[in-house]
Parts: structure tokens; sequence; C-alpha cells
């Protein structure tokens, strides 16, 4: 994801620059709403695939700004605007409270229990090699938990991984729960499964201050690992859910478009858009999408990608008491037979 992140980069410091007036905003709470409204109107991405009336939300909320009113009151009404966006990328934060919007995955079924997979299928008997668990299951399928693309994954962890799942059959690779991180574990953990360059996706940034204005879609790749690693040619079987988001929902969009590899579970949570961080006059934070970055196929993840056909499958609750985990049976069944 270096290209990728290079392009962003270069993105941001072109909008920064952009030739157009800078209005300078008084720290008082109508300075800071208008200023926070602003900065969303000019470099947020999603506006026209949410079907957001931005100016109309403006309009909403302006009249419940009063120049008496205190800083946390302020705050509520600045991150119930935020949330009109529904994205999980968009945060407002103060020294006092950060927002978040949860409902991206807060209406949608719980799809994983750490415990029920490591107590009725990992025996609480696995090896971890830095942020990964694996094991192989007595189905002879290899298993790996990589629980947040937040902490790092080396390349000796993986070849460590990899050289004990050697002899399996298949690799569960579950990110079920995984709520995103570092893009560039994304890339280490890929180049594992390809053989050639391999397009991943596709960019663009905004090129102007207006909703449609953005550059063209930048492509960028990914390359196998380095001679000497360990490489993984057999059937893969990556298992997510509605908690599967942002860096990990990319990660989903690329493993799905490799042929030997089948996405299991439920539609994950979204969240394309390469976030941007700025700051406001009265020192909050506001960091939100800016970049949309789409799959190898042209299609933008911002709401989820969806499981194989024929492989989208909940966790079954009553099942669950029994020790049953419904989606990684489901994977097991689909390497074995």
């Amino acid at each position: 994801m270096r290209k990728l992140t290079v392009i962003f980069v270069i993105a941001v410091a072109w909008v920064l620059c952009a030739c157009h007036e800078v209005k300078r905003y008084e720290s008082d709470p109508r300075g800071t709403f208008e200023q926070l409204w602003t900065i969303l109107d000019e470099h947020y991405c999603f506006f026209a695939e949410k079907g957001v009336d931005w100016n109309e939300v403006h309009d909403r909320y302006a009249p419940q700004i009063a120049d008496n009113m205190t800083r946390e009151e302020l705050f509520d009404v600045c991150a119930r605007m935020l949330d009109e966006l529904r994205d999980g990328h968009t945060n407002l934060s103060s020294w006092f409270r950060t927002s978040y919007y949860r409902r991206w995955w807060s209406d949608y079924p719980e799809n994983y229990s750490a415990r029920l997979v490591e107590e009725y299928y990992l025996h609480f008997d696995y090896r971890s090699a830095g942020a990964l668990n694996f094991a192989i299951l007595p189905e002879n399928v290899g298993y790996i938990r990589y629980a947040s693309f937040s902490n790092p994954v080396g390349e000796g962890n993986l070849d460590a991984a990899l050289s004990y799942l050697a002899t399996a059959s298949g690799l569960i690779i579950d990110v079920r729960d995984n709520g995103g991180g570092s893009m560039d574990n994304v890339e280490t953990l890929v180049r594992r499964f390809i053989t050639r360059k391999t397009l991943a996706g596709t960019i663009c940034h905004k090129n102007g201050p207006g909703h449609n204005d953005f550059s063209e879609p930048y492509p960028y790749y990914y390359y196998p690992a380095e001679e000497g690693r360990v490489m993984w040619g057999k059937p893969v079987v990556v298992l997510c859910d509605r908690s599967t988001f942002s860096a990990a929902n990319n990660f989903v969009s690329v493993m799905k478009a490799l042929p030997q590899v089948r996405i299991v579970g439920a539609t994950t949570g979204g969240g394309s858009g390469m976030p941007f961080s700025s700051e406001l006059e009265n020192g909050w934070g506001i960091r939100f999408s800016a970049s949309p970055v789409r799959d190898p196929e042209g299609n933008l993840t911002e709401f989820g990608v969806e499981p194989s056909p024929g492989c989208a499958v909940n966790l079954d609750p009553a099942l669950a008491l029994q020790g049953k985990d419904t989606i990684l049976d489901f994977a097991i069944t689909l390497l074995t037979e």
C-alpha cells in the first residue's frame, strides 16, 4: 500500500494548497459549527453515495447553536450532525470526548465469539506469532485468527505461521470483528497469496471544494513477497462479518478477487474511504473519509463487501450454545469437500 499512501499524501497536499480563499473562523460555538460544516463540505467524499444533502443538514442544525451553550452542548450538536453521514470513519474529538457512529454495525447480528472458537475448535491449544493466532483443525484445515490490522504482522510472523500450517489442505483466515488498522498490514498479508503483480484497487482524491470534484482513479498494485518467504497456494476461505471494517474491509475486497479464495460469513461493515484529519480553531479534531478506495473490479466498498456466491451465513445463536460456530463449520466443509 506504499504507492497508495504516496498518492494520498500528494492528494492531500494539493487540496491544502488549492487556490481558493481560506476563511478564518472564531473559536466560539457558531464559528466552531460553521468551520466544522465547511471542512466536511469541501473535503468529505461520500455525499452522493449516501444521499446526504449537506446544505439541508446545515440548515437543520444551525438553529441549535447558541452563543451561551456549554462546550458539551456544542459537541453534542456537532456529533449529531456528523452522524447524518452514517460513517464509522468520521470522528469529532476533544479533550473530554470523542464522537463515533456505531450503527454501521450495531443493527446487525453478532457473528463472532472468541470464546466459542478457542474453546470448541482450538481447545485453547494454539500458537501465536506476533498478532496472529493459528492452529491446524482436526479436519486438517489451517486456521489463522487476525484480530486487528492495527497490530503489526511481520514477515517472520507469517513465515512461522504458514510453515507450521504447510501440511494443511486449506486455510481459513478469520477477520470477523476486525475493526481495521494499517493498510501496510493488508499488503504484507496479501503478498503471501499472489504470484504476480496484482491490481489491488483504485483510489481517487478531491481536486476541488465541490462535492463531485475528484481526480481520475489511480490504480495501485501488490507484488508477491520476496524470494525465500513462505507462500500459500492452496485454497483459502476468509471469514468476515459486519464488524469487519476499514483496512479489514479492504483486505476482504482484495482477497475476494483472487481465484483460490472464497469469502464466507456476512457482508462486511465497509469503511473504504481513506481518512483525513484536521483541527478546528477551538482545538477539537475532526477525522473523516476523504478519498474513496475501490476494489479491483472498480466497485465502491464503502457499504461493505458481500460474501462469495452461496457463502452467506450467520452465526446460529442456538447452535452456538452447543459449541458450534456455523460460519466456521461452513468454511471447514467448503475446504474439505
